[in-house]
């Protein structure tokens, strides 16, 4: 695929089959996510893979908008530490896991994480260090045949590009 077509193709999944994911596809995701832009060359971030059903569950449970996580196959935990860019970088490789899932036929979703509620039990539930800051759980699994067919419209470049003044 090419790049311009993933970027305009890639959407959220919330619904996933009942298949595994293979083991070196995540390793292969968040590896794209370590190569994404960074203020300064700080390179903030900790991913944390989540694979195991009860755990999944359980960050389902705490995330008031995900708690399509316990149908995922597996959840990549985005932290970072407390740097001054640490929202934007964390952010950059969160776009960078989504991409890299829609590349490979994955389905993913992002969940908030950063000043959300639940961040505290969150980070206890996976044995994150105080000093990292939760910026967002990413969901991942197979689409479900039905939840491939459809996308979100998109507003029109008219009415989102403006040239040199708002």
């Amino acid at each position: 695929m090419k790049t311009l077509e993933l970027l305009k193709s890639r959407r959220s999944v919330r619904s996933y089959q009942d298949k595994t994911l293979n083991k070196d596809d995540i390793e292969r995701i968040v590896d794209c996510a370590r190569f994404a832009a960074t203020a300064r060359n700080v390179q903030p971030w900790e991913f944390v893979a989540v694979t195991e059903s009860r755990t999944l569950e359980s960050l389902a449970a705490l995330a008031d908008n995900g708690r399509f996580l316990s149908q995922a196959k597996a959840c990549i935990a985005v932290f970072c530490a407390d740097t001054k860019y640490y929202l934007e970088d964390g952010c950059a490789a969160t776009q960078n896991l989504l991409l890299a899932a829609s590349m490979l036929g994955i389905g993913s979703c992002w969940v908030a994480g950063d000043k959300k509620p639940y961040v505290p039990q969150v980070s206890a539930l996976l044995g994150v260090p105080e000093q990292y800051k939760l910026v967002s759980l990413v969901s991942l699994g197979y689409p479900r045949k039905e939840d491939e067919a459809g996308k979100a419209q998109k507003r029109p470049l008219k009415e989102v590009l403006h040239w040199e003044k708002f």
